[in-house]
């Protein structure tokens, strides 16, 4: 069976539509730092406008403990959507049970942060039914657009889906549509880049992607877990010893299927983790051979290792970036990151930026979202999607993998 997309769901005009959208965006001191995934909304909320829907907006924010915490409040993300829109967003800071649900025509309502409910999170999917119910009072149908959350089975993703005419908005049709090009017949040379802190985090993408891909690009804090599993020192840098005999088969497996798996061959390597860290650059077998010795950490790939990264990503038809290359958010660490973001834009194929942190750093760093071919909005989801796991708030709407 096929996604059920907003077509499907006929003449809206008029009708209360509920759209979960993912709006998780990051906040300091109450201001929003990136507005991404608000911005990437807003597609699928005009369209439903424009067929004169009256639309009711839903997410989450943070992870409150299931009780209302004012640092999760939604209400700043109000503000920047009705900016966005062009029009007032309505926002009411109640619990769905105490909210009215009449809309005028035009009018979008946002309510608060669904994770204030504990039910919305909850293991008990009775509990997560009756949330569903309440939040059903406020449509007609159901368009389920938050790609970030569409690998949980969280009341607003699964059972909402289940209790009214449902289908996926623009926004998760997109992802779908650019995620299946990079397992199905991809266009090659097809080069996969992978950072991020821990190696365990990827086992699975690697699993999947290693026999599809050309490249394999390892940087971030888990490649310390590569360089000791060939024997090379790492001082105090990232490493999980419990990960060293799987890194060691991927390396062979890499070999077997005749996939390039590309490890640096220098770091920058600093004295402590700061900002302001005294660093040199060091080769991968001389880390502790700095001035730092056995107590230096690696905090960033080096520059002969980005010149080679860049190069390889620079050259593919198809690119998929997931993890940031170095602490990003150290000016003096995202060299690496900063590497790679701008070999992605030189991509002639399809160049994908795998969403979480790697969607954070590229806008940290300066780069307009349209210099990418895609950025996805989810980055669990993503991985889980590109390791071939059920996804249930997808499956729901129809999808099967």
């Amino acid at each position: 069976m096929a996604l059920r997309t907003l077509e499907s769901l006929g003449s809206l005009a008029g009708k209360p539509v509920v759209v979960r959208c993912d709006l998780n965006v990051p906040l300091k001191d109450g201001v929003i730092t990136d507005d991404g995934r608000i911005r990437a909304s807003l597609t699928t909320l005009h369209a439903l406008l424009e067929q004169g829907a009256r639309v009711t907006v839903i997410s989450h924010l943070g992870r409150p403990d299931g009780k209302p915490e004012a640092k999760y409040s939604l209400r700043p993300v109000a503000d920047r959507l009705g900016e966005l829109l062009g029009r007032p967003v309505r926002f009411d800071g109640r619990a769905p049970a105490d909210t009215s649900p009449e809309l005028g025509e035009g009018e979008v309502l946002l309510l608060e942060n669904l994770r204030f409910d504990p039910r919305e999170t909850s293991k008990d999917a009775a509990q997560r039914e009756e949330y569903a119910r309440e939040l059903a009072r406020f449509g007609e149908a159901f368009v389920s657009d938050g790609f970030g959350v569409v690998h949980r089975k969280q009341a607003s993703v699964y059972e909402l889906a289940n209790a009214l005419p449902s289908a996926a908005g623009r926004l998760v049709a997109a992802e779908l549509e650019v995620l299946d090009r990079l397992t199905e017949n991809p266009e090659k040379p097809y080069a996969v880049v992978l950072g991020g802190s821990k190696v365990s985090d990827k086992l699975g993408v690697i699993d999947h992607l290693l026999p599809r891909v050309d490249s394999l690009l390892i940087g971030g804090g888990m490649l310390f877990t590569f360089l000791a599993a060939q024997g090379h020192p790492v001082g105090k840098s990232l490493l999980e010893q419990d990960q060293l005999d799987t890194v060691r088969g991927y390396l062979g497996r890499a070999e077997e299927l005749g996939v390039q798996l590309v490890l640096p061959t220098d770091v920058v390597v600093a004295e402590k983790f700061a900002a302001d860290a005294a660093n040199e650059v060091a080769p991968v077998d001389g880390i502790e051979s700095t001035r730092f010795g056995a107590d230096g950490i690696g905090l960033d790939i080096g520059p002969d290792t980005a010149a080679r990264f860049a190069e390889i990503v620079a050259g593919s038809r198809t690119v998929f970036w997931n993890g940031p290359m170095g602490v990003f958010e150290f000016p003096e660490f995202a060299a690496g990151t900063r590497a790679v973001a701008d070999a992605l834009t030189k991509v002639g194929g399809l160049s994908v930026v795998g969403g979480g942190d790697s969607a954070a750093a590229v806008r940290a760093l300066g780069f307009s979202d349209d210099r990418f071919g895609h950025i996805s909005t989810g980055g669990g989801a993503s991985l889980e999607f590109l390791e071939g796991k059920s996804l249930p708030g997808l499956e729901v709407l129809g999808w099967q993998p």
